[in-house]
Order: C-alpha cells, then sequence, then structure tokens
C-alpha cells in the first residue's frame, strides 16, 4: 500500500488519458449499467420462485448499485462497506479504507485513488448490494454472461478437447524432446485463451469462435517475454526430487473458453506425469464480470459430461472423477477478492501464503492476477519480475498474461518502444503477452 519511495506510484485515474481513467469513466459505468439490467430482467422469475418479498428486495439490489454507480461517475469518496451477514471481509476492507486515508492525508476517492482499490471494491460493493437482502444472497449477476460465453465457443472448445483426446492416444509413443513440444504447446493455448475477458469489453461479446491451436504461430510473435524453458526445467527438477508429490496450484481467470485451456494444461500435466496433484484457486464471491467462482468449475464439467459431443462427454467424465479422487482439488479463499496487491498476502493472509509454498509451481493467469503481482505499479517496462515482485515468493510462479492494462514488466531495451511503434494499444489490446516465470524462493533455502 506504499507508496513514493522506492517503488512507483501506483496506476490511477488521477492520470487523464491514461487507461485506468478511461476504466473508471467509461468501462465501469457500463459494466454497472449492463448489471443493473441483467438483474432487472430477473424481476419476474425472482417474483415466481421467492414470491412478492424477493421482489421488494430485488428493488433493493437496484438500488444499492445505481446509489453506486453515483458515486463512482461523481467521485465521490470511498464509504466503509457494511457490516452485514455473511461478509467476513467487512473488518478487513474498512481496515484498508482507513490505512488509505491515513497513508495519503485525504479521502479515497473514484478518481483520485490507486486504480486497483477503487476496481476491487466496486465488485465487492455489487456483491454487497446482493448480500444486503435474505433470499437474493446466491444470485451471481454476472452468470448468464459467463454461461454465453461458454454456449458461444462451444465449437473451439470441441475442436481444443478433441485434440487433446488424440494427443493423450498417442502420448506413450513421445520421447522427452517431443513432450517438451507438446508441453510448450498446452502452455501458449492456456495462454491465449486469457485473451476472453469481459471486464476488459466492459460485458461486451468476448468470445472464443475458433481454437487457438491454428494460430500459435501467428501468436508467437507477440510474446515479449517467454520463460517456458524455465517452467519446463523447473517441473523436470521437481520430478526427479520427488516424483510422487509434485503438485501444481493455478489461480485461474476467466470462465468460458479460457477455463476450458486451465482445464485442458491440468490434464496434460497430469495424463503425462508431469504433476501428481492440480489445485484450482476460483474466486468465491462474484468478481470482474467473468471471473470464475467455484459454481462456474463445476457448471462446466456438468456441461461436458452431458455434451453430444464424444470429446466434450469423455473429459466431462474424466474431470468429474479426478475432483472426486483428489488429484484435481478446488480452494477458495477470501484473499482473492480483496483490494491487496500479492506482496501483503503473508501478512494479510499467512495461511494462503503457506498453503502457495505447499505446491511446486504457482500458475497465475490473466491481467487483474498480474496487477497484483506487480502491485499495479507505474514500473519502467525494463524492470526485473522479481523485482516487480517486491517480496512474493511462496513458491516458484509463472504469469501467462495477454496484457490488458497498462503496465509490464521484465521486458529488454527497446522492446516496448518497438511495440509502441507496432500498435499504440500494445498494453492494452490483449495482442501482447507474457510468460513470466520467477523462483526467488530457491534463494533462501
Amino acid at each position: 500500500m506504499e507508496h513514493g519511495g522506492d517503488v512507483p506510484w501506483p496506476l490511477s485515474a488521477k492520470y487523464k488519458g491514461s487507461f485506468a481513467y478511461d476504466t473508471i469513466k467509461d468501462r465501469l459505468p457500463t459494466i454497472l449499467t449492463k448489471t443493473i439490467d441483467t438483474v432487472h430482467r430477473m424481476h419476474t422469475t425472482i417474483k415466481q420462485e421467492y414470491g412478492s418479498t424477493a421482489e421488494e428486495e430485488l428493488k433493493d439490489v437496484i438500488g444499492g448499485m445505481s446509489k453506486l454507480r453515483n458515486e463512482l461517475q461523481t467521485d465521490k469518496p470511498i464509504v466503509p462497506m457494511e457490516n452485514l451477514p455473511l461478509g467476513n471481509d467487512t473488518s478487513i476492507w474498512n481496515n484498508y479504507l482507513e490505512k488509505t486515508k491515513a497513508l495519503y492525508g485525504s479521502e479515497p476517492s473514484w478518481f483520485k485513488s490507486a486504480w486497483l482499490y477503487v476496481e476491487c471494491y466496486m465488485y465487492r460493493r455489487i456483491y454487497q448490494s446482493f448480500l444486503s437482502s435474505t433470499l437474493l444472497r446466491e444470485i451471481d449477476p454476472f452468470r448468464e454472461q459467463k454461461d454465453q460465453g461458454f454456449f458461444s465457443s462451444v465449437k473451439a472448445i470441441d475442436g481444443l478437447l478433441s485434440y487433446l483426446q488424440s494427443t493423450l492416444k498417442k502420448i506413450g509413443e513421445t520421447d522427452k524432446d517431443q513432450l517438451k513440444v507438446l508441453f510448450e504447446q498446452f502452455t501458449e493455448v492456456d495462454l491465449w485463451g486469457n485473451k476472453c475477458d469481459l471486464s476488459i469489453s466492459a460485458g461486451a461479446d468476448n468470445f472464443q469462435t475458433i481454437s487457438p491451436l491454428a494460430q500459435l504461430d501467428n501468436y508467437r510473435p507477440f510474446v515479449l517475454v517467454d520463460n517456458m524453458d524455465d517452467m519446463w526445467e523447473h517441473l523436470q527438477t521437481a520430478n526427479a526430487e520427488s516424483p510422487e508429490s509434485v503438485r501444481l496450484d493455478i489461480i485461474v481467470d476467466n470462465a468460458g473458453f479460457e477455463l476450458i485451456t486451465d482445464l485442458v494444461f491440468a490434464e496434460f500435466v497430469i495424463s503425462t506425469k508431469l504433476v501428481k496433484t492440480v489445485v484450482f484457486h476460483p474466486k468465491d464471491i462474484p468478481w470482474f464480470v467473468s471471473d470464475v467462482t467455484v459454481r462456474d468449475i463445476r457448471w462446466t464439467l456438468d456441461q461436458l459430461f452431458d455434451s453430444e459431443s464424444p470429446s466434450m462427454a469423455h473429459f466431462g467424465s474424466i474431470w468429474k472423477g479426478r475432483l472426486i479422487t483428489g488429484q484435481w482439488q478446488i480452494h477458495t479463499h477470501p484473499f482473492w477478492t480483496l483490494p491487496h496487491d500479492y506482496s501483503e498476502m503473508q501478512s494479510v493472509a499467512p495461511n494462503l501464503y503457506a498453503e502457495l509454498g505447499k505446491s511446486n509451481l504457482a500458475i497465475f493467469k490473466g491481467d487483474l492476477n498480474y496487477r497484483k503481482l506487480v502491485s499495479d505499479r507505474q514500473w519502467v517496462t525494463t524492470t526485473k519480475f522479481d523485482e516487480a515482485l517486491r517480496g512474493f515468493c511462496p513458491t516458484a510462479l509463472c504469469s501467462l498474461r495477454t496484457l490488458k492494462a497498462d503496465v509490464v514488466v521484465g521486458l529488454k531495451d527497446g522492446q516496448a518502444k518497438k511495440a509502441e511503434k507496432e500498435n499504440s494499444q500494445w498494453m492494452v489490446s490483449g495482442e501482447y503477452a507474457v510468460i513470466q516465470f520467477s523462483n526467488i524462493k530457491s534463494k533462501f533455502t
């Protein structure tokens, strides 16, 4: 949370013309409006299912989000979270607000404070609107958009799962060099699955209609940092030391097609015995429109299992089984939906930090995870990735991220200038990507 001194200032909407400014000014109000409209369309269904009491609660939910939109658009001061039943993180949020006031000596507000803070705050306030009700607490206002993202990507999903199935049938004939090529291919598929993000498109359709497999050669020149060799060698070393206990954690990002690419990567590393266990870390509340919740994982597996596509049904069955046997696990933690960056995890959520420390490798998917990894600050693009992590090192980690926010580190001299020349929106368009590996922990053990 600190500012100035040895670290750059946070990204903020106070810098007019920045992506943060455009997000607070245009993108977030649009998301709120679409969310309000979505909830309003639930009126008839909710009345039929829950009765007239729920109808009144729905009006309060919509009123809460409308009030939030007004506060945002008029740059009102950030207000404390309400102390509501099931709001177990309320005190953490309110303590963060008080510390921010003390640090900057002023009231935090939408266009003056750190972008990461106020954007996370908005989604927690949306959740608060539902928490304030009795009957509607479990509603995910983004569920319809996430589900549609899956259905609109079925052709691409089917193609990818068919390819995975045929690849795994021949895996016994594969030597180590060929296995590495396949590892890199499925890593790249998981990387480019991250192009689908409804919070960046402000809830507009942003689906995958074709499998990225056919596009990998075209995408490769846009990978600005490629540490796949380091990932591969790290897993090889882990297997040599303790092949029966290698664990991979995936801090997932978006539902829909990207979640499928996460599951595909997990299946590949399990089936090829590169890892023994995969732990998925979704959000435990609706978040950033398309972020994965526990419900989204289970719903996705149900859709695959019930599919008429042989490959989709095949993996739907296998993946449900992996959750039952414990080869795949789902862990949630409230820290993932707090405003803190990851350099604060060890002090704010020491149990989560310790849990990640049990893993051999943690993959952080997507833009929000990257922003939190590097504290969402105005780093010089040539800053070392390890330095920008600011001491966050529970285990070896890798970021798979397509660029959709104006922060990136670890580039070589001249790379940023070259990308800028090719595309003035290179940092926010989702066309460029990084695969960044760090193993700071090994230097302390």
